[in-house]
């Protein structure tokens, strides 16, 4: 297997269609349908369902794809690492985060970083807590930001903040009548789910949380990442639960209310290398707690206007 397989097979799984990706990769189309025949041969598993339409992958063809754009992500920043290291750019801090991070402290943190360290270069990847774990011990990333303790012996996990969880509801849903809404209340309700793998994640969490109170969702729809759920919200389908953060995500369709248990909360956990103690990363963790202590309180929703 050669990297031209995975650059091939990567192609038409995000396009799912034989001519659109032949063009993108700038190659014929039956060349491409062999390169895809000798790679499903070579692994033994058949990766694309040709008798669907349109075309769709396969159980083995859907973990396949997954696969191969995390390694063709790695070959890139391989390769982005060498360019650097020949042309003197030694000094790089590879930072990995979830998507719900980026509501909180961390923009203003990386935005000062970068103010005070001039010399170094802040390279970011968004991914999953468990992602992270596998990114720190290999090298791809020095820090991680995730909602996860990591249950690993080479990884050193702190828990920097705490966030309170809030519903996020379409406008008009029934339940906007209560200034504050119970996990029972919500647990009837077609309830968005996110995100729905990797897991363990943040999704987990959630449930966790109804467990705890005895309570089991009556329906789950899944979504991919919480930008997809809370479009979800907004198109009327269900109700999720976000950290107190995302809030700052103003739309105009969506409201959030307080849950009446206010324990309920959603750690923000700092994972680094053990062993990792460059003057570098040091730096960054000692200015991590400073902006943690400073995250300044959830705002509040905006009050509507009557016209």
């Amino acid at each position: 297997m050669e990297l031209r397989h995975l650059r091939y097979f990567e192609a038409l799984g995000r396009t799912l269609n034989f001519t659109r990706a032949a063009e993108q990769l700038h190659i014929a189309q039956p060349p491409l349908s062999r390169q895809i025949r000798q790679l499903e041969e070579e692994l033994g598993a058949e990766l694309i369902d040709r008798e669907a339409r349109p075309l769709a992958l396969t159980k083995a063809g859907t973990f396949f794809l997954e696969q191969c754009t995390q390694l063709l992500a790695r070959v890139k920043e391989v390769q982005e690492a060498t360019r650097r290291i020949s042309q003197g750019q030694r000094r790089w801090l590879g930072i990995g985060f979830v998507p719900s991070a980026l509501y909180g402290f961390l923009p203003e943190l990386i935005r000062s970083y970068g103010e005070q360290s001039k010399g170094v270069e802040i390279v970011l990847s968004e991914m999953t807590s468990v992602q992270q774990a596998t990114a720190l011990k290999s090298g791809r990333i020095d820090i991680g930001f995730g909602r996860l303790p990591l249950e690993d012996p080479e990884i050193i996990c702190e828990t920097i903040a705490e966030e309170a969880l809030v519903a996020a509801l379409p406008l008009k849903h029934p339940l906007l009548k209560s200034p504050r809404l119970t996990l029972a209340a919500l647990a009837k309700e077609p309830f968005i789910l996110y995100p729905v793998r990797p897991r363990p994640s943040y999704a987990d969490q959630v449930l966790q949380q109804f467990r705890i109170h005895g309570l089991t969702l009556s329906s789950i729809i899944d979504a991919n990442e919480m930008q997809t759920a809370i479009g979800l919200v907004a198109a009327g389908v269900g109700v999720t639960l976000v950290p107190s953060s995302v809030q700052r995500l103003r739309r105009d369709d969506i409201v959030y209310r307080p849950l009446s248990d206010s324990s309920i909360m959603s750690p923000i956990i700092m994972n680094r290398r053990a062993g990792n103690d460059s003057p570098d990363l040091i730096r960054f963790c000692e200015l991590v707690k400073i902006h943690a202590k400073g995250t300044p309180p959830t705002p509040r929703p905006r009050r509507r206007r009557s016209a």
